[in-house]
């Protein structure tokens, strides 16, 4: 007997849809779906916060120094002649950053193995690209999702059958985040 659910699709396309379900359980916080696949969906996903409770607080504020450069009121670089070129100027600036210890790495390109990129169009600009922005899963995972389960050892994912799909009789579940 194997470990998982084959759902009736060659490996690679069981990956592509379980890689793309759990990225958008993450995201949304619920999903409806069909109950195997919710199953394997529910397993993936609570191993994945597990992993980012467990690392959520592994990192070490660090103060680097930047080189930007400099703006005028406009937003357009400020350019200076040198040698008959112009060049831009620029100039330094300390900022903090968060800098992941080794383990905390390890977990974050174990995620980033499971999620697809995600791009957050807002509903009044439909259609435009500048206004999207795309949205670090993993980040989520480690800033919103992990403080969320952090005094909880395991079951953050619950499912809830709704009825039955009309096509093929599938049972219809509600699977979302405790």
């Amino acid at each position: 007997m194997s470990g998982y659910r084959k759902l009736s699709r060659t490996a690679s396309q069981r990956k592509a849809l379980l890689r793309s379900q759990v990225t958008s359980f993450l995201y949304h916080g619920r999903i409806v779906t069909t109950e195997a696949k919710a199953k394997e969906v529910a397993r993936i996903a609570e191993g994945l916060i597990a992993l980012a409770v467990r690392e959520k607080d592994n990192f070490e504020n660090v103060t680097v120094t930047c080189k930007v450069p400099r703006k005028d009121a406009e937003g357009k670089r400020v350019k200076e002649e040198r040698d008959g070129r112009k060049v831009a100027i620029f100039e330094d600036i300390q900022k903090e950053i968060k800098k992941d210890l080794p383990s905390r790495l390890h977990a974050r390109r174990k995620m980033n193995r499971v999620f697809y990129p995600v791009v957050e169009v807002p509903k009044e600009g439909k259609g435009r690209k500048k206004k999207t922005k795309n949205i670090d899963m993993v980040q989520k995972m480690f800033d919103e999702i992990a403080p969320k389960y952090e005094n909880r050892n395991g079951g953050y994912t619950r499912i809830v059958k709704i009825a039955q799909r009309p096509g093929d009789g599938a049972m219809k579940v509600l699977l979302e985040l405790v």
